[in-house]
């Protein structure tokens, strides 16, 4: 029987690599994004349903996982990929800004998954795969929104897996590294605030090395393929080089030695 995968944040990046690549391995896949209207390489796929899908919105996660149903029968693995990151001091973050932050990386993940769960437990499986980051392991100046978001998927995932089990579902997460897309950061400052425009160099600065490492995403879509198929109960997969090394540094090294060496990156006092 042909499965089915529902991704979300699937109009660029990791996400639409990722749809391609499932396609094209004979998977169903539900391609789904805020602007549906605007994607074409997708539709091209006979086994792929374009769908709109915004994570912040309830009645759109439920049309589309009808919509899914609707379309292949059943969905077996749920791709929760969809992000937004704004980075910069928190002093200077926007209220807003940070609600819009945990609604997306957080809120709706939970709110996707949940969509899905009645037809996962009805079916007795499925398999639920968050796209958390080398950020949820490890954290850089300027990231507390950003990392906290992803260290709490981290810890959902993982104290979801144990409630899944019991109704043959499994939970995984997925860890890139530094991944070559179009994925946008905002940046928060404040000209009122000019205390903190060296740390903001320095991680411009610092930064650039660690982003020309970066992966493709084509390297991020295979892992996520091997961990939908390995058939094993393995929670955490690093995606990419950069993510692999730094999760093996962060467990090979204690806290002071590796924060330090974070902060000699950065060229931080």
């Amino acid at each position: 029987m042909t499965k089915t995968i529902l991704i979300t944040g699937a109009s660029s990046g990791i996400g639409k690599v990722t749809a391609k690549l499932f396609a094209e391995r004979g998977w169903n896949v539900v391609a789904t994004m805020r602007k549906p209207e605007k994607e074409v390489e997708l539709r091209a796929f006979d086994n792929v349903l374009v769908t709109h899908l915004d994570v912040t919105d309830a009645a759109s996660i439920r049309s589309a996982v009808e919509a899914s149903i609707s379309r292949f029968g059943r969905v077996d693995a749920l791709l929760n990929n969809a992000g937004y990151a704004i980075w910069g001091p928190l002093e200077a973050v926007p209220t807003d800004a940070i609600r819009k932050q945990y609604e997306t990386n957080v809120i709706g993940v939970m709110e996707t998954t949940k969509a899905l769960m009645g037809h996962f437990r009805a079916n007795r499986a499925g398999l639920i795969l968050n796209v958390s980051s080398i950020g949820g392991i490890l954290t850089f100046p300027l990231g507390t929104l950003y990392h906290s978001t992803k260290f709490a998927i981290e810890g959902l995932s993982e104290a979801l897996s144990f409630e899944m089990r019991e109704i043959g579902v499994t939970v995984k997460i997925i860890e890139p590294g530094d991944t070559l897309t179009n994925f946008k950061v905002e940046l928060a400052t404040d000209d009122a605030m000019p205390e903190y425009q060296p740390v903001i160099e320095k991680f411009a600065q610092g930064y650039k090395p660690i982003k020309a490492a970066g992966s493709e995403p084509i390297v991020i879509a295979e892992v996520i393929f091997r961990a939908a198929t390995d058939g094993t109960d393995q929670l955490r997969y690093p995606a990419g080089d950069d993510s692999i090394a730094k999760v093996a540094k962060r467990k090979a090294e204690d806290e002071a030695t590796f924060l330090a060496d974070i902060r000699r990156q950065f060229a931080i006092n």
